[in-house]
């Protein structure tokens, strides 16, 4: 399992079961709603008798971590860090499969899309208040087509032609093997949030 606990995360996470005073007390690891665009993932404190015997177990060298095992996909690559300010600190997970799991050349092709879209476009996309999802995939004579539908501030935008074409499109078609194309199928005259207009 790919999982990356800095130290300062350890030693931080360690002093709050400290503070628990409950024998043999560790952490669980899980995210809820895997592999949606609310997925979230989660810290929680997990008592003995809390224990899932089908949790995967991770020992760290001052606690436990006990990782539900339908999240473990979604884990994949995750960090947990601690930062100090002047405040404290701050506990951060990053879990960049947490919305969609790591894919491969030999997974699904719409598995393939929604993984760039969530991991390398909407980021982008984000900034503007926008994003782009996978309606369907259709069958044309050169391949298969992405039918997408943009949200947010790319509603309606005057620019989402060429965000489409130049960003979109292009690393779609570069990264996944078989498709042809993209279409956009979203109602642009609704300009509410567009970000140009």
């Amino acid at each position: 399992m790919d999982i990356n606990v800095t130290q300062g995360a350890e030693s931080y996470l360690a002093e709050l079961l400290a503070k628990q005073e409950v024998e043999g007390i560790a952490v669980r690891l899980f995210v809820t709603q895997p592999g949606t665009p609310y997925a979230e993932t989660c810290l929680a404190y997990c008592r003995p008798d809390e224990v899932n015997p089908e949790d995967e177990v991770m020992d760290m060298e001052k606690l436990r971590f006990y990782i539900e095992r339908t999240s473990i996909p979604y884990l994949e690559e995750a960090t947990i860090d601690f930062a100090e300010d002047r405040m404290g600190g701050q506990l951060t997970i990053k879990a960049p499969n947490a919305k969609v799991p790591k894919v491969s050349a030999d997974s699904p092709i719409d598995e393939q899309i929604n993984y760039i879209l969530y991991s390398d476009i909407n980021p982008g996309l984000a900034a503007h208040g926008g994003e782009v999802k996978l309606v369907e995939l259709v069958d044309a004579e050169a391949g298969k087509i992405a039918i997408l539908r943009f949200g947010g501030g790319c509603q309606g935008c005057s620019a989402v032609d060429m965000t489409l074409k130049d960003g979109v499109e292009r690393t779609l078609i570069e990264r996944v093997p078989g498709l042809a194309g993209v279409r956009d199928v979203t109602d642009h005259s609704e300009t509410t949030n567009a970000y140009y207009k």
